[in-house]
């Protein structure tokens, strides 16, 4: 094996391990926007329940439901723990 043979083999190889690295960073950022997303969405229904709770409006209970499911699916989605 040539010293360019080896040369290509140690690029390819780096790339590849650039590739894996970035799907895994991809994957990290997905997570970490998903959190935030379920933060905001259990904020959002506090803020309801609070309203309501303190003579405030009262809760809707559909968009709270919907809220829920949302939240749902994010936490089976990203397996984000509570």
């Amino acid at each position: 094996m040539g010293l360019l043979d080896k040369v290509k083999e140690q690029a390819t190889e780096v790339a590849h391990k650039a590739q894996e690295a970035s799907k895994t960073g991809q994957a990290k950022l997905e997570a970490v926007q998903a959190k935030r997303r379920v933060d905001g969405l259990l904020r959002d229904i506090g803020a309801m329940v609070y309203a309501e709770r303190t003579g405030g409006p009262s809760a809707d209970e559909a968009a709270i439901g919907r809220l829920v499911q949302q939240i749902g699916e994010l936490v089976a989605e990203h397996d984000i723990s509570l």
